[in-house]
Order: structure tokens, then sequence, then C-alpha cells
């Protein structure tokens, strides 16, 4: 009786472990974000186990009978279509379950798509702030504003045809001058990491348009901005003093 989280590579089908691979033999059954995408995998490492769907259109139809079928002694691994389960992706609603009903949940080290991007950046990696996709919608400006005072590096996924939608977004909550990168493509044969300010990454992206996954790396607020931002107090300080 256990749940494993199987991370799944990003790209290159050679980035998964040895681990991995006996988690998901060993396993009674596998659940996949996408059977179809999944059953590559499957078939390169010839692992022969039925594969279940499971993503965020029928977690909640079907978490509650996995649950059960758990409980009954069953193991299963759960995969996405490339990556960590859970981040950003299909497996939190699944976890919680398991967790609630003290079904052991562990999740094996490997491959996710924004730990990649950010050590080549070029940004501060000592701090940094995970946002994973943005509101559609509802609350992405709300989500926007908030990103003007963070002052740790971000990152954020994308997808190719919102690029430069999301860069301009960017652009007009947090300043032209931002440092930031693009990576697409990351562990393929034509991975990219572009570097530079808001204004040239969109000015890049709109004549050359993006392909593949994409994920975002955003400088966090500069010190002079917020040494700006409180210059007016430190003078109130000092008149009160004299």
């Amino acid at each position: 009786m256990k749940l494993y989280l199987v991370p799944t590579p990003v790209g290159n089908l050679g980035d998964i472990t040895m681990r991995a691979l006996e988690v998901l033999k060993g396993a009674d059954a596998i659940l996949c974000e996408d059977t179809r995408t999944s059953g590559k995998l499957m078939k390169l490492y010839e692992i022969q186990k039925p594969l279940y769907s499971y993503h965020q259109h029928n977690e909640h139809k079907v978490t509650e009978g996995l649950v059960q079928q758990l409980k009954a002694g069953k193991t299963f691994a759960l995969v996405t279509d490339a990556g960590t389960p859970a981040i950003s992706d299909p497996g939190f609603f699944l976890v919680r379950a398991c967790i609630q009903e003290n079904i052991p949940v562990e999740c094996l080290p490997g491959a996710t798509a924004f730990v990649p991007a950010l050590a080549v950046s070029g940004l501060p990696t000592n701090r940094f702030s995970f946002e994973g996709f943005l509101p559609q919608k509802k609350g992405r400006k709300t989500m926007l504003e908030k990103l003007q005072t963070e002052e740790r590096t971000m990152v954020l996924y994308e997808s190719p045809h919102r690029l430069v939608k999301c860069l301009e977004e960017l652009k007009a909550h947090l300043g032209a001058d931002r440092q930031a990168s693009v990576s697409r493509e990351l562990s393929k044969m034509f991975e990219d990491t572009r570097r530079g300010t808001l204004e040239e990454l969109i000015a890049f992206y709109t004549q050359h348009p993006a392909k593949g996954e994409i994920v975002i790396v955003v400088a966090g607020k500069p010190e002079k901005e917020k040494k700006a931002k409180y210059a007016h107090l430190e003078e109130e300080d000092e008149d009160d003093d004299e």
C-alpha cells in the first residue's frame, strides 16, 4: 500500500533515474496525466503495467476509488506528462486524500523544469519564488500586482503562444529594464536560454515566435528601488532627531 510520485523527463527521455524505472516496473498500475504520452516512455523502457488516466479533469471523480484500492493494498505510481507530479501538474488532490487516510506517499527525486531554467538564468538563486502558471483570467492582475513587491527571483511557466503577452504584462508591472531569462525546450536538441531585459526579450520573441515548453525567470525588485521607496521615511526620522 503506497503512492509513489515519479518524476519523468521534461524532454530528453534519457533523463530518468534507475530508481524511477524500478518503481514503475514494481507498481500495480501507473496513473498518467495522458496515457498516450506516458505510453511512449513505458514502451521505450519495456514497462508493461496498466496505465490509468489521472488528470485535472477527472481527479475529483476518480480519487476516492483510487484511495480505496490503495487501502486494499495496491501500489500506484503517479506520473505526469513531464517533470514532477503535483508541481504545476496533477497530484496534489490525490496526495492530500492519501495523507488523510494514512496511506504512505513517497516522492522520488528527479526532473523538473524550473530548476535547470533557474540555474542557467544568471539571476540570484539563493532565494526564489516559484509561481508556476499565472491565472489566465480571474486573479491574474492581482497576482501581477503582488509580484511588483517580490524581492526574490521569480520563476514562471508559460505556453509559447502566450509568451510575448506575458512578458508585456511583466514589463507593465515590473518595468522595461527588469532583467529576465526565457528557457525553452529544456534537455532537448534545440534547448535555448535567452537573457536580457523584459524590453529586449519582448522585441526578440515578437520577431522570433517561441516553440516548446517555456520557463520565465525574472529578477526580484532591485535594491535601489527599495531604498528610493523608503528614502522619505529616513528623512523624516532625521528631522525628528533634530
